[in-house]
């Protein structure tokens, strides 16, 4: 690991990283990654896999279900926060970079793919219908998704055919057309201070953050004044649990934990009761990743989420669904599935800056239309921020910001 990555964990964690996180494990038989995993995969992120049993009857036997009318308390662990102290600034020596700077460096794998082809395209060529032909392909392939790439094309073939159309031009339109895709879904995510506590359920397949994000964003709660409370709700890896632990002392927040193996609708149910006690302004659960496609392990979800309405019939208040951005296309599947599952009404998209298939955004927003609330395009704690759709169409198309 490179000694600027060693520093960035000794200001978030205060220490190296293989001493603040534990090594996570990995199972590949029971889960599948979804992609080929991208080079120098941040060491937080989530796992690629959960210690459930293959077999949906042994996975039965070896952890027990609470009953979903009356989940019975078990022994919980709630690590107080050693102190008021939010995680630690940067070194005084280093000068922070802006959020726009760290956005335009982390999708700049995927603007280069795209402004390269749009130059290679336009430079000294006359408009016509191959030109648009090939500019579609290009769009598609950028994952921006067919109908916004077809608007793009349509808009630029409009009275120019038979002339030299600038590369700057096309860029400039491109960021437009993103731009008018991504503004209706720019929403920040909201507290009601109505709810006491406001939960936050966050889903996702394996190895897409969801840890790391809560972290992120207790970070930030906090920061904003309010009392938050974490539940470790991914009961299967030892490692999220500890991990979060290090988040909750990083951030002042306490962490609801069981041991490894307990049943997960019974820690929810358990958090969602010291929440209450604490009168906690914002409850953040954890959840164990889980494919899309294993009906089990959804069916196991949608218990957690019975078990939260037993206690709040209108929690949870938001569900929000980790997306790694290096899926690709196979992120469209997973907010269907997962919408339809937890009631998803907010998304994060994580990874940013380890692909150049940033433009599945694009694509998500179109069909979806879900509220995106943030995005992130590193490791570090300030690397998670609200998402802006003028700033992300600039920074895609290669525009200044």
């Amino acid at each position: 690991m490179s000694e600027a990555k060693r520093g960035l964990f000794g200001r978030l964690f205060g220490s190296k990283p293989s001493e603040a996180v534990p090594e996570e494990t990995t199972d590949d038989t029971e889960h599948a990654p979804l992609s080929e995993p991208e080079a120098e995969t941040p060491a937080p992120e989530e796992p690629a896999a959960r210690g459930a049993a293959a077999d949906p009857e042994v996975a039965k036997a070896e952890t027990p279900a609470a009953p979903e009318e009356d989940v019975p308390s078990q022994a919980i662990e709630v690590v107080p926060p050693p102190g008021p102290e939010v995680v630690s600034p940067a070194a005084p020596d280093e000068k922070p970079k802006s959020w726009l700077s760290r956005l335009k460096a982390g999708l700049s794998r995927s603007s280069s793919s795209l402004t390269g082809g749009i130059t290679a395209l336009f430079t000294k060529r006359k408009l016509d219908a191959a030109t648009l032909e090939d500019l579609e392909d290009l769009l598609i392939q950028a994952d921006l998704g067919v109908d916004t790439a077809m608007a793009i094309t349509e808009r630029i073939g409009d009275g120019r055919f038979d002339k030299e159309v600038s590369a700057e031009e096309v860029r400039r339109i491109l960021a437009e057309e993103v731009a008018k895709v991504l503004d209706p879904v720019a929403t920040p995510l909201t507290i009601d201070t109505a709810h006491a506590p406001h939960v936050i359920l966050v889903v996702g397949v394996n190895g897409t953050g969801k840890t790391t994000t809560i972290g992120k964003l207790a970070a930030k709660l906090r920061a904003e004044g309010k009392s938050v409370m974490l539940a470790a709700g991914d009961t299967f890896r030892a490692a999220a649990v500890e991990q979060l632990k290090i988040w909750g002392e990083r951030t002042g927040a306490p962490v609801v934990a069981r041991d490894t193996g307990a049943d997960a609708a019974g820690l929810v149910f358990d958090a969602m009761r010291e929440a209450r006690a604490a009168a906690c302004d914002v409850l953040l659960i954890d959840t164990a990743g889980r494919l899309q496609n294993r009906a089990e392990l959804m069916a196991e979800l949608e218990k957690v989420v019975r078990v939260i309405r037993k206690h709040d019939p209108s929690a949870p208040h938001s569900v929000l669904l980790t997306l790694d951005a290096t899926t690709g296309q196979n992120a469209l599947n997973q907010v269907e599935i997962f919408g339809r599952t937890a009631g998803v009404t907010g998304l994060v998209m994580t990874k940013l800056d380890g692909t150049a298939r940033g433009g599945i955004l694009v694509a998500i927003a179109a069909k979806h239309k879900l509220p995106v609330h943030f995005i992130g395009v590193g490791e570090g704690v300030d690397d998670l921020e609200a998402f802006r759709a003028q700033d992300f169409a600039a920074a895609i198309a290669g525009q200044e910001i």
